[in-house]
């Protein structure tokens, strides 16, 4: 098995001290740009972590000058911006560790950097944000449009996974990735169709973001093309159970399903109708979104659909570096899949 090169590997083989090679490595000063191309070629030779993505010199630098730098100070570092942080549940979480991982492999830093109301509002960066540091930017859980538009105006290469909904028809200018959102919802309506369910509602804010939006649609759609109509009070635009609270409360009847826009979403929505002496799946089931670790604990256990997380992640980081390496590249978006896993809160 190969054995890990280290950073006294190199400066061993060099003759040079430890501290000089690390210096070099790190795009310290104080390195004479002669002895700093002979760390980078040592460590592509022996092939080191950082750089063991290439071959050559001549190919470090090329892929480095990509992002607009020079041969010697090129930005290594992809700035993720969101608005919230990931707790283990978000499916952003799974994602975000096996990112990281690629992007390490490739020899690049992923640095998280928390966009305050404060920064909505006035359209400025986080204060952590250093513009010359930064090869790609990633955002997760933005929802802002004029926001992002403003960070796809940076002149850096971009990624949006999920984002602002396209209700409008007017997408981001930038690449983008979303799990699927269609084929699996659309499996669902259909199954509940045939088992004899025709009363289905949706529960969640189809204006929050693209893939609540697409989730939404593709519900409507598979009714509409089974010729079932779509009644206008299961139909539920809330995201928490203070906003669906007085919506729930205020139905005269029960659909025989709600397909909600996420597990959490969904979870809400349970606790409401049981507080309401409602039961699930007796007198309403349910289907959710993401299959979070919830989804599987809970009483009954929630019908869901769930995200590839790792394909997610590897789709990223080939999204973001090859857009660093092509900048002229057409704007791409990419769907992963996901798959439907029925449970007891819809009787299976």
């Amino acid at each position: 098995m190969r054995t890990k090169v280290t950073v006294q590997d190199i400066a061993d083989a060099l003759g040079i001290s430890r501290n000089t090679v690390s210096k070099a490595l790190n795009n310290s000063e104080g390195i004479a740009d002669a002895t700093r191309e002979r760390i980078f070629q040592k460590a592509i030779e022996m092939g080191y972590k950082h750089f063991s993505y290439v071959n050559s010199l001549d190919e470090f630098y090329s892929l480095s000058t990509a992002a607009g730098s020079s041969r010697l100070d090129a930005p290594r570092e992809i700035a993720l911006l969101t608005t919230t942080f990931f707790n283990q549940s978000h499916f952003a979480s799974v994602m975000l560790d096996r990112f990281h991982r690629e992007l390490s492999q490739m020899g690049y830093t992923l640095n998280m950097h928390l966009v305050t109301p404060e920064n909505l509002r006035d359209h400025s960066l986080p204060i952590t944000f250093v513009k010359s540091r930064v090869s790609g930017i990633v955002c997760i859980e933005m929802f802002d449009r004029s926001y992002d538009e403003m960070v796809c105006a940076l002149g850096l290469p971009v990624l949006f996974v999920d984002g602002p909904d396209k209700s409008s028809g007017i997408s981001l200018p930038c690449d983008q990735l979303y799990m699927d959102n269609t084929d699996a919802v659309t499996e669902f309506v259909n199954g509940m169709l045939d088992r004899g369910f025709r009363r289905i509602g949706f529960i969640g804010n189809w204006e929050h973001c693209q893939s609540f939006y697409e989730r939404y649609t593709a519900f409507r759609t598979a009714m509409m093309l089974a010729d079932v109509p779509v009644m206008s009070e299961y139909c539920i635009k809330a995201n928490d159970a203070a906003d669906m609270g007085p919506a729930l409360v205020a139905l005269k009847s029960l659909p025989d399903v709600f397909l909600c826009a996420n597990d959490f979403v969904a979870s809400d929505a349970i606790r409401l109708l049981s507080s309401l002496g409602h039961r699930v799946p007796e007198d309403v089931m349910f289907c959710g979104f993401d299959d979070s670790p919830e989804s599987r604990g809970m009483t009954p256990a929630l019908t869901t659909i769930h995200i590839h997380t790792q394909i997610m992640a590897y789709s990223a980081a080939q999204l973001i570096l090859s857009r660093i390496k092509e900048p002229s590249l057409d704007f791409r978006t990419m769907h992963t899949e996901t798959y439907l896993i029925r449970r007891a809160s819809t009787r299976d």
